[in-house]
């Protein structure tokens, strides 16, 4: 099937929803932890806390990728009504999130919140595949990258922007931190309808409509097309684990413990010792991540360009090199100007990290298991994420005295090993590919 061309700004529209989920992510990385923080969360107790995102990504993402390969309705498409359903999810959870009143409540929303991600996340990198011809998948991978950008610099620019004009508490909570969910609450639904609006499925042809009618969904057909398609996956799958492996357990080391990091460093407190000066921690790592954000969004363009012009395996390398050798240098900076140098590596880093992998391994992917093999990449990230969480707090607390800028360190040194193992991977063009033309058949 030849797919119709979109315009650069048709793709844009298409990935609006995009962003709303993004900017709810952007709130875990850099408010969720600091709420734990307030409640009087330990650092060691970080990880244990943070284990919905990975378990829920785990369990979810690959059972809702297989039901969207199955799924088409003339009226509400393949792949939109996971968005919407996922939306309206992350949107209930982040306005309930900010009255937490305690640990188990926040963690407990958490897993609700990523419930709802998870059920719009998968679906809409397979969107891109089922939408886009081959030779403009680069740009929408991209796209989705630039709101990973945009969306999380909003997030993260909350926490700095919020506390200077909204002040006071609610119990524990501040009320700065109630702005920001709300504002995420309203973004994920409003973004996620502009993009269904905008962009209509196309109708699968023929063969897949043929294939979705013979695979009946039942209560156990996920979980037999999940399995089926691991035991078929391509090789270049296998070797991209290795590669997330390092790369998302180190992500999980600075956003935990990024602004606890920041507040040693630079204001030489903990949360405990000086709860208001580590609000300003929190709200100087906020400006932060939302700089690295913006450097996100401002190179993914350039780096669809030079995915396209150069090997997109080696420009991910180059991404991964500069976003490691910028946290080894973080935790030692006590110059707040500095700090924002420091993280640029990691906002071109990011940028790479959300798109360019996708471009490693579509061309592997046969186009009627587009949701459920888009699932198992995430897989690959939540798996390292939730070893990341079962063992990194034992090992902060006895081996690396539980000083949050040791795991920042540690976080460097993971991605450098990230890149290392990213040279193992040989891409594997497909001739099906060209003139936007996909294959039909399976492995």
């Amino acid at each position: 099937m030849i797919k119709p061309r979109l315009t650069f700004w048709q793709i844009i529209n298409m990935n609006v929803g995009f962003f709303g989920i993004q900017y709810s992510f952007g709130l875990q990385q850099s408010a969720v932890n600091p709420i734990y923080d307030f409640l009087g969360a330990t650092p060691d107790q970080i990880p244990m806390l943070n284990l919905a995102g990975p378990v829920t990504g785990l369990v979810v993402q690959p059972i809702i990728g297989a039901l969207s390969d199955k799924t088409w309705s003339p009226r509400w498409g393949r792949r939109h009504p996971y968005f919407l359903v996922g939306a309206i999810i992350c949107s209930l959870a982040l306005f309930l999130y900010p009255f937490s009143s305690s640990l188990w409540m926040a963690a407990g929303l958490l897993w609700i919140l990523d419930v709802g991600n998870n059920t719009a996340m998968e679906p809409y990198r397979a969107f891109i595949a089922d939408r886009l011809p081959a030779d403009q998948q680069r740009l929408g991978f991209q796209a989705q990258s630039f709101f990973t950008g945009f969306g999380q610099t909003l997030a993260n620019l909350s926490l700095f922007a919020f506390p200077i004009i909204i002040i006071g508490k609610t119990g524990a909570i501040p009320n700065w931190v109630f702005a920001s969910f709300f504002f995420g609450s309203f973004c994920s639904v409003a973004s996620v309808i502009w993009s269904i609006r905008a962009t209509p499925e196309l109708p699968p042809d023929e063969a897949e409509l043929a294939h979705i009618r013979l695979q009946k969904l039942n209560l156990f057909s996920p979980f037999k097309d999940i399995f089926t398609a691991i035991r078929h996956m391509p090789a270049i799958m296998w070797q991209l684990a290795l590669v997330y492996l390092f790369q998302w357990y180190a992500l999980f080391c600075y956003w935990q413990n990024a602004s606890k990091s920041v507040a040693l460093s630079v204001f030489g407190i903990t949360p405990a010792s000086n709860p208001d000066r580590y609000e300003q921690a929190v709200s100087l790592t906020g400006l932060i991540n939302g700089w690295y954000n913006i450097v996100t969004f401002a190179t993914a363009f350039g780096l669809a360009w030079l995915a396209k012009k150069y090997s997109p395996k080696y420009i991910h390398l180059v991404c991964l090199v500069l976003a490691g050798t910028g946290f080894i240098f973080f935790p030692f900076i006590e110059s707040k100007e500095l700090l924002f140098v420091a993280i640029t590596g990691f906002g071109i880093g990011w940028a790479s990290m959300m798109g360019i992998p996708y471009l490693l391994v579509v061309g592997s992917i046969p186009k009627e298991r587009y949701g459920v093999y888009m699932g198992i990449i995430n897989t690959m990230i939540v798996v390292p994420m939730i070893l990341q969480n079962l063992t990194f707090g034992f090992f902060l607390k006895n081996y690396l005295n539980n000083d949050p800028r040791n795991a920042v360190l540690t976080a460097g040194i993971l991605l450098l090993l990230a890149a290392v193992a990213l040279l193992r991977i040989k891409p594997v063009a497909s001739s099906n590919q060209h003139r936007g033309v996909i294959r039909t058949g399976g492995h």
